[in-house]
Order: structure tokens, then sequence, then C-alpha cells
């Protein structure tokens, strides 16, 4: 099935006294790019995270937000500073005898002084990243799950509007497959007309005419350029129906198809022919503009 590269989808997942949630939204891009915003915590498991979407996403700019909120002792732990504290109600009760102050020194006064009490975190364990990991690894499949669905579901669009695009290219190329070779035969005919009124009762030269249509024939001739063509739109047809992601394999094919409606035109010494080139490369334009939004 053919994808989209614009796509959203958000995952959440409480286990273990944490919460984590995931945002993935991307956007159309030449390449694959991922970037992954997370917080510091979370920086070991950057590399995890990126190879899942690795797995999945093959194109297109993915920006992921990973959000972490945790209500577990075992990530933090408060300390007290005694050293400070101890030193802290020293400098109050010298403070109270030498100023006669009658208040008492309480936990109250003490907990609202500076850096007596500080919040450490846990330092990394294999236990601790497997927890985490396994509560991420949860909301990330969940995000990553509806955003894959998001791109499927604008990729189906995508996909029929080609095989509408591709039926127009088809037809037209048999088109311009039919009106071939009567170019030459209506060129015989303008030539002689053309001879017998400059010559009128003068004879004509039958070879020469002959040898002019041959080379004209020649020069004009787009037997080549039809069977690639024909060639490159059945290829066309193979990698839609393929589908996964075909983007860049459908955008080289349409830079060897634009190569041969050139050459169809370059070639083109007629006016009908030339209005089906025309109309060929405007519907190729309109498919190498849908291919930028194909993963």
């Amino acid at each position: 099935m053919i994808r989209s590269m614009t796509g959203y989808g958000r995952g959440e997942c409480m286990l273990y006294g944490r919460k984590f949630s995931v945002e993935i939204k991307s956007v159309n891009h030449r390449y694959g790019e991922v970037s992954i915003k997370l917080p510091r915590i979370l920086n070991s498991l950057e590399e995890r995270v990126k190879k899942e979407l690795n797995e999945r996403v093959k194109r297109g700019k993915v920006d992921v937000y990973i959000n972490f909120e945790t209500f577990s002792k075992k990530d933090i732990s408060v300390k007290v500073n005694s050293a400070l504290c101890e030193s802290y109600i020293d400098a109050m009760n010298s403070a109270r005898t030498e100023f006669g102050l009658k208040d008492e020194v309480t936990l109250s006064l003490v907990s609202r002084l500076p850096d007596v009490f500080t919040i450490e975190k846990m330092p990394e364990s294999e236990e601790l990243l497997a927890e985490m990991w396994e509560a991420l690894e949860a909301s990330l499949k969940t995000a990553l799950n509806k955003f894959i669905e998001m791109r499927e579901r604008e990729g189906i669009a995508i996909e029929k509007d080609l095989i509408e695009k591709h039926t127009i290219i088809s037809s037209l190329t048999g088109k311009v497959a039919e009106r071939a070779p009567f170019v030459v035969s209506e060129y015989e005919k303008r030539l002689r007309a053309a001879l017998n009124e400059v010559l009128q009762d003068m004879s004509i030269d039958q070879n020469r005419i002959i040898q002019e249509t041959l080379i004209y024939a020649d020069r004009t001739c787009v037997d080549e350029e039809l069977v690639r063509m024909k060639s490159h739109l059945s290829q066309f047809k193979e990698i839609i129906e393929l589908g996964d992601a075909v983007g860049r394999k459908l955008d080289f094919l349409m830079q060897e198809i634009n190569r041969e409606i050139n050459t169809i035109g370059s070639k083109s010494n007629d006016i009908e022919l030339t209005r089906l080139v025309v109309d060929l490369k405007s519907e190729l334009e309109k498919v190498r503009e849908q291919i930028q939004n194909i993963e």
C-alpha cells in the first residue's frame, strides 16, 4: 500500500508510576530525517526510539516529541544537607541569644532555607532502564500505529489519483502511436503538392521525393521512444501496485518518462502530435507533484 509522507500519531502509557506520552508528526522530505526531542533522563533510550522509527518509516521529515512524568520513589529522592542545616540552626540560635529573640527554630522554618533539601534523580541502572523502556515502547508503538494509519489513509487517495493519471498518460501515448505513422505520409503529400506548384508542368524526380521522405521519416520516427514509454508505464503501474516506500522509485521513473516525452516533442513537426505532447507533459507534471507526497 502506498503511504503519504504526512501524518500524525499520539500514544500514552502509565506504568510503574511513570507516565509517557509520545507525539509523532511528519512532512514531505526528499529523504528520511528523524528528529527526537526527549527529557535528558531518557537520553540513553534515544537510539532505541530511532531504531523503531527507522524500521517502519522510510521517508519524510519526522519529528518525535516525548514527555515523561514520574510518580515513582525509585526515580527521585530528597536529601538533607546536614552540614548546611546544622550551620543554619547554629546561626539562628546564636542570633536568638545575641538579640534576645523569642521564636524557636522549627522544621517549617528550616525547610524554607535555601539548599537544605535537595532533589536527586536516581542513577541509571539496567532495571530502571528496562522499566522505562517498557512504558516508553508501549506509548511509542501506539503513536507509530496511529501515525502510519493516517499515512495509509492518505495514501489510498494518492494511489487512486495516480492510477487515474496512469490511464490518461497511457491513452495519450496510444494516440501518439496512432498518429505517428500518418505524419510521414502527410509530409510526402505536402512535399509533392509544393513541388507541383513550383515546377508546374515540369517532371518531378520521384527518387528525390522518396529520398526526402525517407530522411524525414528517419528524423521524426518515435518508435523507440514509444516502446520505452510503454515499458516505463508498465513499470509505473507495477510499482503502484507493489506499494510500500516507492516514492523515490516513482520519482526516478518519472524522470525517464519525461525524457521520452521531450524527445518525442523535439522530433514532432506535426500540430496534432505537438498537442498530444503538451497534454502528456501536463499530466506528467501532475504525477510528479503527487509523487512528492509519497513515502
